[in-house]
């Protein structure tokens, strides 16, 4: 991939121009991770796009057939901006090549850290959004939120969309971060010094990679700002057909679920929401199976149930669901939110 003169030039042009900006940047070191694969069309204007406030831009090569184009990056990147590149030895996924470059970053002592895509559907003209609530003390994690803006979102493909919307609803219940409508975004920044206490093995290598994180996150109580942003939708296809999000992560939605409100409730803590979902959830699903086992009971011998068995049943329910509502209720008080 070649680049004229006349680019070039015009490249330095906007450097010196952000250069002015953003001067208040500089005293960070900004580190920027893109995990690659397949992206060689994409991946060298992308980096053309990064402001030369950033110190390092950290390209991790998940095993792609087809290389990084380190020349091509090397000519059009900014001066003021390290290339590094780095390989796994074996295909990971995105998750595994973004953790191999978050480990580098923090060798290399990062202030900040912005993850990106190498196919260039994130706007990096919002990067100083995503720095500004870290910077302020606002929040240690920005992130990306594509269904903020009604013109943007209309852009998105309606199945997309739906799906989007459906998993980031079961993402927000299973993590805890209840105010953070797009938890599935892979366009973020996070504070090293959050970043150190996240236990990377931990975290997943492929698509469940961005929703494990803000498991972790969770239990650090790390504050989390949404940045409204659009999306971009190019040539690339995803490989996760939207049929397929149900079946992939409703497992391990479930797990997280389960071991956030085990360990938030009932072993790290134990507070009002822990009472209510100690008698609620026993009550309710004791309401539920004596109901239908007596349901079937008495409709296999042609009779009525008495009066006492039917109130015990729609008592247990209505008193369990109504405590469950207010652990949820509860929960999602106490989310952790960014300062507005």
């Amino acid at each position: 991939m070649h680049y004229s003169n006349e680019r070039i030039n015009n490249i330095g042009i906007q450097m010196v121009k952000s250069s002015r900006d953003n001067q208040h940047y500089f005293s960070y070191k900004i580190v920027v991770v893109i995990p690659y694969f397949n992206a060689f069309k994409e991946i060298a204007r992308v980096v053309s796009k990064l402001p030369d406030y950033i110190h390092t831009v950290i390209i991790v090569d998940d095993k792609s057939p087809i290389p990084i184009p380190k020349a091509a990056i090397e000519q059009i990147i900014n001066p003021q901006t390290t290339p590094c590149f780095l390989e796994n030895d074996i295909n990971l996924g995105v998750g595994g090549a973004t953790k191999k470059g978050f480990e580098k970053a923090i060798a290399i002592g990062a202030d900040i850290v912005i993850k990106v895509d190498a196919d260039d559907q994130m706007d990096l003209n919002y990067i100083p959004e995503l720095l500004s609530p870290l910077i302020s003390q606002n929040a240690t994690v920005a992130k990306g939120n594509r269904f903020k803006d009604m013109k943007a979102l209309q852009k998105m493909p309606v199945i997309r969309r739906i799906g989007n919307l459906g998993l980031s609803f079961l993402i927000k219940s299973a993590t805890g971060y209840w105010h953070n409508f797009d938890p599935t975004n892979g366009f973020f920044a996070i504070k090293t010094e959050v970043l150190k206490k996240i236990e990377f093995p931990k975290l997943a290598n492929r698509y469940y990679f961005e929703t494990s994180l803000l498991a972790q996150l969770y239990f650090e109580k790390a504050k989390i700002k949404d940045v409204p942003m659009p999306a971009i939708y190019g040539d690339e296809k995803s490989s996760m057909k939207i049929w397929q999000m149900p079946f992939v992560f409703s497992l391990q939605l479930s797990k997280t679920f389960i071991k956030r409100i085990v360990k938030e409730y009932f072993l790290y803590d134990f507070n009002i929401g822990s009472v209510y979902l100690l008698f609620g959830v026993p009550l309710f699903m004791f309401g539920l199976i004596f109901g239908i086992w007596e349901w079937i009971y008495y409709a296999s011998i042609n009779t009525f149930a008495p009066t006492g068995t039917i109130m015990i049943v729609t008592l247990s329910i209505i008193l369990g669901f109504q405590l469950i509502l207010q652990a949820i209720q509860y929960d999602i008080i106490n989310a952790p939110k960014s300062s507005r």
